[in-house]
């Protein structure tokens, strides 16, 4: 069990299903520590409004012994790696993910897919790469992998990329994993859940790392700390209600 899940969905983007409530419960009966709510940014045709995530600073650090994080999954919008993180609500996110999504950024070729993703990490925002081995944006992995290492960019491990989410994925998310490995940059596990019951479903993620020998040391969700360290060393970012969580 990985204490931390890091791409959640509430219903405040439309085509998922649970509340912030409904995650808190789940999250206690399968003691996990931290969760980061991270609904689509507003470019998505049904996103929540920008003043969903300038709004997020409303939120408890910690409700009921679980600890949240503030987050994004924007989507990159075009090849100079700009995405859909509103101005305003950068300084309320504490985690940025940023990921291709078919509405906002039409699948084209490899190279435009890379180029585009690896703008975006140079940019310095982003925390993490939503599903990079999605099959409709090809991208050469080595290049990225080389990239987010460089840039200190988590690489997320997609749970529900093997099972209903972007079918065809599975060989990319491999490839992925022993080019990080090999590289020795970051992990992020995610389950990218729209429904509660699937948070922190890394079942088939595990599988993965296994097979593959993945070090626990440079996966993100091994502990909070290693999350909040990650932050702070990345974005300067100190969360003090969470300093000792």
């Amino acid at each position: 069990m990985y204490p931390v899940d890091l791409h959640i969905h509430t219903i405040a983007s439309t085509h998922a299903y649970s509340t912030l409530h409904d995650y808190i419960a789940e999250a206690i009966k399968k003691e996990i520590k931290l969760i980061a709510i991270t609904d689509h940014g507003p470019d998505m045709a049904d996103a929540p409004h920008e003043y969903h995530f300038i709004n997020m600073r409303i939120w408890p650090r910690i409700i009921n012994g679980i600890g949240i994080l503030r987050g994004i999954e924007a989507n990159i919008k075009n090849v100079n790696g700009d995405i859909d993180c509103p101005s305003i609500a950068l300084d309320a996110m504490d985690l940025i993910i940023a990921g291709f999504h078919e509405t906002v950024f039409p699948p084209q070729d490899l190279s435009i897919h890379t180029a585009a993703m690896i703008a975006t990490m140079s940019r310095g925002k982003v925390h993490i790469i939503s599903h990079p081995g999605n099959p409709q944006y090809p991208i050469d992995i080595s290049a990225v992998v080389e990239a987010a290492a460089y840039y200190q960019v988590a690489l997320e491990l997609n749970n529900s990329s093997f099972t209903h989410s972007r079918p065809g994925s599975a060989s990319n998310c491999r490839a992925i994993v022993a080019a990080t490995r090999d590289a020795n940059g970051w992990l992020a596990l995610g389950s990218d859940s729209h429904v509660s019951w699937s948070l922190g479903n890394f079942d088939h993620c595990k599988r993965i790392l296994q097979e593959e020998s993945f070090p626990e040391e440079r996966i993100l969700n091994v502990s909070p700390q290693k999350v909040l360290s990650f932050l702070k060393q990345k974005s300067n970012l100190l969360i003090p209600d969470l300093c000792n969580f």
